[in-house]
């Protein structure tokens, strides 16, 4: 995280607010450095401390975005008194060290300490740092968890996923496949949280018994597909060749809003349109309609599987064995079921089911983005069933005040991608 003063604004202030909130201090997560987030700095880090946040300061803060802390043992300390210093539970403490004896607490082990706050949250814009933390976050504390990386960005980001479950049947969701669309990663990440929760607690998730969908399924999620882009957006690229780079390429295209407007990777290509899945029809149409070069959105590049972050998707799909699987974009309540004249088996009732739980319309993809996508190819490829999800309603890149709407609509999608293929009933909740 880079350095911050008074006065700056942005996302990476929102970030020193919500950490300094979950550190107890009352403050607004405004994305305004001002008084109050100064004088909760500097209580936070002591007296002589100026107000400013840098590495120092960042890796105090750093637990309360990853949502955990270490400990080292000393002589006399028990568990129950580490719970209570820290403000949390005996059982989240085993949970996150396994072989940890509560009894028997050895002088000089460090351990984990999960604190007792949601790791997603709901009002700040995602990027490709934050989520980063929480990934790094819900492996700590819920060590059950595989996770993994696909490969990087062209800016050297590690695109990375989550699995849950042990079962043959594996299913994919991906989000963030467009820059401005970042709003669909902490779906993602929310139902990764309630999902391991649920599992570690040996609760129910939705209706649905988690011991039965970690041992029958294999769900891997991805939550930021484009990091860069999302970075962009977000105002938290700090490497200024990439910055002019698409400032070149927006000026291209000067009725597109920059950076808000932006959908494609940090090079100008639409990531969703490079799969080989009637590439030169999505070429033609994207040219007639003017996207003739890198451009902020909808420039399909030089041939199918030429931008990273798409060769990224093709071949972790390649190398599993999904039944289904679910893109996440905004914005429009719709859900997208078809390509061309596949419908495989399950597809339809699948879709249909979707929508009666979402409250989101059901519809075969518009001819002008028919082709070339995520979900488009893999339904070519497999014959399986494949779904672009448009989230919420409004301009892109949606605030996050409709976040909770959002994720309740999509809650008994995300569960329904697994329990359906078996055409299971799902009790809501």
């Amino acid at each position: 995280m880079r350095n911050i003063y008074v006065g700056d604004v942005g996302v990476a202030v929102q970030y020193l607010q919500l950490a300094l909130k979950r550190a107890g201090f009352a403050i607004d997560v405004d994305g305004r450095f001002g008084r109050d987030t100064c004088n909760a700095l500097k209580q936070f880090m002591g007296e002589g401390v100026g107000c400013y946040a840098d590495r120092a300061a960042w890796a105090r803060l750093m637990p309360y975005l990853k949502g955990y802390t270490t400990h080292v043992v000393t002589a006399g300390e028990t568990l129950w008194g580490i719970a209570d210093t820290y403000d949390t539970m005996v059982s989240a403490i085993l949970m996150a060290n396994p072989s940890l004896d509560a009894m028997d607490l050895q002088i000089g082990t460090r351990i984990y300490v999960p604190f007792s706050f949601a790791l997603v949250d709901e009002t700040v814009p995602y990027t490709s740092s934050l989520t980063e933390f929480i990934l790094e976050g819900l492996k700590v504390r819920y060590p059950f968890l595989i996770s993994g990386c696909i490969g990087k960005s062209v800016m050297g980001r590690e695109v990375c996923y989550i699995q849950f479950g042990e079962g043959a049947t594996q299913v994919c969701y991906n989000a963030c496949f467009h820059a401005n669309e970042w709003i669909t990663t902490p779906i993602l990440l929310k139902f990764a949280e309630a999902y391991a929760k649920a599992y570690a607690e040996g609760e129910e998730l939705y209706g649905q018994d988690t011991e039965t969908l970690f041992r029958e399924y294999s769900l891997f999620l991805i939550p930021m597909v484009n990091p860069d882009g999302a970075d962009l957006v977000n105002g938290m690229i700090r490497n200024e060749e990439y910055v002019e780079q698409t400032i070149a390429i927006a000026s291209d295209y000067p009725d597109i809003p920059y950076p808000e407007g932006w959908k494609a990777n940090i090079d100008g290509i639409d990531l969703n349109l490079q799969f080989p899945a009637g590439w030169e029809n999505a070429r033609e149409i994207k040219f007639e309609q003017g996207y003739t070069s890198p451009a902020p959105r909808d420039f399909v590049g030089e041939a199918p599987l030429s931008a990273l972050e798409s060769i990224n998707m093709y071949h972790f799909t390649t190398a599993h064995d999904f039944k289904l699987v679910l893109a996440y974009h905004t914005q429009g309540e719709v859900i997208y079921w078809k390509y061309l004249n596949y419908e495989p088996e399950q597809s339809r009732r699948i879709a249909e089911y979707f929508g009666m739980v979402s409250g989101y319309r059901v519809e075969e993809t518009p001819y002008a983005s028919g082709y070339a996508g995520y979900k488009d190819w893999f339904i070519e490829a497999y014959n399986r069933p494949g779904y672009t999800i448009e989230a919420g309603r409004g301009i892109n890149p949606l605030n996050m005040s409709q976040f909770s709407e959002i994720y309740n609509d999509n809650r008994l999608i995300l569960v329904g991608g697994m329990t359906q293929l078996q055409g299971e009933e799902m009790v809501s909740s």
